[in-house]
């Protein structure tokens, strides 16, 4: 870990920063200045690794680092899903040459050799056919299925390549039968509840009913409980994905642009056009998007990114992304702050030369909901009288997400005495969560809310802001309210 003096002055962006935790950065000192930066607002466990002690123990650290940095971020735990790979390989790896043929057998017990290797995912043979192309170790290897022969898939190996023991296997063109939730997934799934994360990833999904199985698991887990449900990230990675991705996308709080294994079955060329598709639909359906892999890869090593990593993070900006990832820059890299602190320079920088983002679809329902019409109301009255900020009262975070959803550059400044909606809201672009309890009387709420802002130098003395509240103060879903005012 990288232990040089860290520059914490504080970065102000609207795109919210994903880190994951690994032992390139589970120490609470590194995490608090992260987040002191303004950096770093969502941390990622990723549960293809560690066990629920080990998961549990990385919650106290991120925690006990927000509460030192006097804020609060969410935790994202992201499942490993139907990873699908070869077995273990006897020394290790076997060399392979272009042309050389290779089986892969679902029934092999043990290691693999130059004659077979084995596969963790036993119903492979069922799902492909002569002719198919698989991708593994990320696409590195290429194999052309000749045969199969009962358990054994007999391929041609199309390059030659070093296969190392349990790398991942994709199909050119999806079409593997594997669920999106394994029996490790909804263990994970039980571990995630129990350390109270805010939002579950869930990988390799196929359909909307991936994300309802999701659903009525956290139910059974949380059965009983008062405590808020965490949100739910669809990680958009298969072509069944690509083909079903507005009902994906509406079944989901957001979802996760997650490029490797996409990049690996529609190809790295398809992929850019894709993540303007995603991250657009997304914000068009009323819910956040993640944009991840390899955002700043070259920083695992280096201390500072490519341009063309620098152009990456901010064309995501540009799409309109809600947050942007990293992974193993972070995770096991030699430096995680400046990492963090380069993401956050970089969003800023295209967040100025950013006219507007990708809005809202139109409306077309006969009745829309009040929530609705205050957000939009609240855009479009701040941008006529030229306001320093939007403000919001808001009990579960809805009304500043749908205000988030719009063209506008302004700070949404969301004010709640629920440190689990605050938590939520560390994941909408250009929301800044703030815990304040307020009088249940609605005149004296608001001079307490224009105090707060006042006294933590958000605004001062003229500055005209918009304020959407409920008329019937601190009740969950009672926005009706929005106010042009000035400060006193």
């Amino acid at each position: 870990m990288n232990t040089a003096k860290r520059d914490i002055g504080r970065i102000s962006h609207n795109t919210k920063i994903v880190a994951t935790l690994g032992p390139g950065s589970n120490d609470v000192g590194l995490l608090e200045d992260m987040m002191r930066t303004g950096g770093l607002n969502v941390v990622r466990f990723n549960f293809s690794h560690g066990t629920a002690e080990f998961h549990a123990e990385n919650a106290r650290i991120v925690r006990e680092a927000a509460k030192r940095a006097g804020q609060e971020i969410a935790i994202l735990a992201d499942l490993q899903g139907p990873k699908i790979r070869v077995g273990k390989i006897a020394g290790g790896s076997i060399e392979l040459k272009e042309g050389e043929k290779l089986v892969l057998d679902a029934s092999l017990e043990g290691e693999g050799t130059r004659e077979a290797v084995g596969l963790d995912y036993r119903n492979l043979p069922d799902d492909v056919k002569a002719g198919d192309v698989l991708w593994l170790d990320d696409g590195l290897l290429t194999l052309t299925v000749d045969a199969v022969e009962g358990s054994k898939i007999i391929t041609t190996v199309e390059n030659s390549h070093v296969l190392k023991s349990n790398k991942g296997i994709n199909k050119r063109g999806g079409g593997l039968s594997a669920g999106a939730l394994t029996e490790k997934d909804f263990r994970d799934l039980k571990t995630a509840v129990a350390i109270g994360c805010d939002y579950l990833a869930v990988s390799f999904v196929k359909s909307a009913e991936d994300l309802q199985l999701a659903r009525a698991k956290v139910e059974e887990e949380m059965q009983g409980s008062q405590a808020v449900r965490p949100g739910l990230v669809a990680k958009i990675e298969r072509v069944e994905a690509i083909e079903n991705l507005d009902e994906i996308i509406l079944a989901s709080d957001g979802i996760m642009v997650a490029r490797g294994d996409l990049a690996v079955e529609v190809g790295h060329a398809a992929v850019p056009a894709l993540q303007k598709r995603m991250i657009r639909r997304a914000r068009e359906l009323r819910r956040f998007s993640i944009t991840a892999t390899q955002m700043m890869e070259s920083m695992i090593t280096n201390p500072v990114p490519t341009r063309a990593e620098v152009s990456d993070v901010a064309n995501a900006v540009l799409d309109g992304t809600d947050a942007v990832m990293c992974s193993a820059e972070t995770a096991v890299g030699a430096y995680p702050f400046e990492t963090v602190t380069q993401m956050a320079i970089i969003c800023a920088a295209a967040e100025k030369e950013q006219d507007s983002l990708n809005g809202v679809a139109e409306q077309t329902d006969e009745h829309v909901s009040t929530n609705l019409a205050i957000a939009a109301g609240a855009v479009s009255v701040a941008r006529a009288v030229r306001a320093k900020a939007i403000v919001t009262l808001t009990e579960s975070g809805s009304t500043a997400f749908e205000i988030s959803r719009h063209n506008i550059q302004l700070p949404i400044f969301a004010l709640t005495p629920s440190v689990s909606a605050q938590r939520r809201m560390a994941m909408y672009r250009g929301v800044r969560p703030m815990i304040l309890e307020t009088s249940t009387n609605h005149d004296t709420a608001l001079a307490e809310v224009e105090a707060t802002l006042v006294a933590h130098r958000i605004l001062s003395k003229g500055d005209q802001y918009i304020i959407t509240s409920g008329s019937k103060m601190r009740e969950s879903g009672s926005t009706n309210t929005l106010e042009v005012l000035s400060v006193k």
